[in-house]
């Protein structure tokens, strides 16, 4: 039976239980606490609308943030030869949400040589153990038991975006640390944050991405990372600030599908949790959000050396997932060989099957959005 609290409680509240979770109480600073702290306010408010479960779900969104960012910091005490560890022309796969971006990254840490943030290690930063040894992590196993509970209560939702403790993921996990996250605005109504988040320098929560970067790949020094979130499409220019060679793989697709779908995962996902972060509310604030994101990234990418950046198209994309990725290997000068093929191959073909394969249905007009309206944003 969902948990129900009568409010979120205040950011001080949330501070506390987080560390009486870990038992730890450095922060590392206090960078976090302005967007945290605006965004506690916005979900107690009135606008959030949120329920009884919506209040417990967003104060569990925070608390994970303000736990992630105790875990890491006990990290880099604990391993202080991370922030040695290079990171050397990492790629970012970047686009709307529902282009393909999820997909294509699995594909491209298919090959051995690259690493991707798993979902577990984004929720409790650490070296990333040996893989062998995950399962008896006690960490790991209730992670994965969460998941597998939430594949048979929202069937739908798994449908839509398949992930269990072993998949690797978007890094927002690791950029709302700093209180930084486009990932708040698709959860909830939110507009005092959603307005500040517009105005800010992006750059220190890429400089903590980075830290996170080096302690988790510590013991994988050699493995190219692969990462992708839409919220880099609001922060190309501190992306590349932090991680001067990164190679940016861009996705692209009908604007009309994309926005649609998008909003239909919001709605999915946030099920329950609030009276007013529904339908047209949702259509109209994704809408303004992904439009503004996509306008900045494309007027930040033209600063940059094009040779840093590839466009993929979705219909090309799901067409043949191999050669899209074969593509960007030669596009970057990336060693494609007979092994990366049959890996690529095979990740292809297992995505194909089973409780993985996509199914979603959505609709503009169910988010009181139109063709035109959203033709007329991009």
């Amino acid at each position: 039976m969902p948990r129900e609290r009568a409010d979120v409680g205040s950011f001080d509240d949330i501070a506390a239980a987080a560390v009486r979770t870990t038992g730890l109480t450095d922060f590392g600073g206090t960078e976090h606490e302005e967007g945290l702290r605006l965004l506690v306010d916005d979900l107690n408010a009135e606008t959030a609308g949120l329920t009884g479960v919506g209040n417990y779900m967003q104060r569990s969104q925070v608390k994970s943030a303000l736990v992630g960012r105790l875990l890491s910091q006990q990290g880099f005490t604990d391993n202080p030869g991370y922030a040695d560890v290079g990171i050397e022309r990492p790629i970012f796969v970047v686009g709307l949400p529902r282009t393909g971006t999820t997909a294509l990254h699995r594909l491209l840490t298919a090959d051995q040589r690259h690493q991707g943030l798993e979902v577990w290690l984004t929720e409790f930063p650490q070296p990333r153990p040996p893989r062998e040894t995950w399962e008896a992590n006690p960490i790991f196993a209730g992670i994965n038991a969460a998941y597998s509970a939430h594949h048979v209560e929202s069937p739908e939702f798994m449908g839509i975006h398949y992930m269990d403790a072993t998949s690797v993921e978007e890094c927002w996990r690791i950029l709302r640390q700093a209180g930084m996250s486009i990932g708040f605005e698709s959860l909830a109504h939110v507009p005092r944050y959603a307005a500040w988040l517009a105005e800010q320098d992006w750059t220190p929560a890429y400089q903590r991405h980075k830290a996170n970067l080096q302690l988790i790949g510590l013991h994988d020094t050699d493995r190219r990372w692969v990462l992708k979130n839409p919220s880099h499409l609001a922060a190309l220019d501190a992306l590349m600030a932090v991680y001067p060679d990164a190679l940016i793989v861009q996705t692209h697709r009908d604007p009309v599908v994309s926005i649609a779908s998008a909003c239909s995962l919001s709605a999915e996902a946030t099920e329950g949790w609030s009276t007013t972060f529904v339908g047209e509310t949702i259509g109209r604030t994704q809408l303004d959000m992904l439009s503004r994101s996509h306008a900045a990234f494309a007027k930040a990418r033209t600063n940059y050396p094009a040779a840093q950046f590839i466009d993929v198209d979705y219909q090309e994309f799901v067409a043949d997932p191999v050669s899209t990725t074969r593509r960007i290997y030669d596009t970057f000068d990336l060693d494609w060989n007979s092994q990366v093929a049959a890996a690529v191959e095979e990740m292809d073909a297992e995505s194909r099957q089973g409780g993985k394969r996509p199914a979603h249905r959505y609709s503009l007009a169910d988010y009181g959005l139109s063709d035109a309206e959203v033709r007329a944003a991009f």
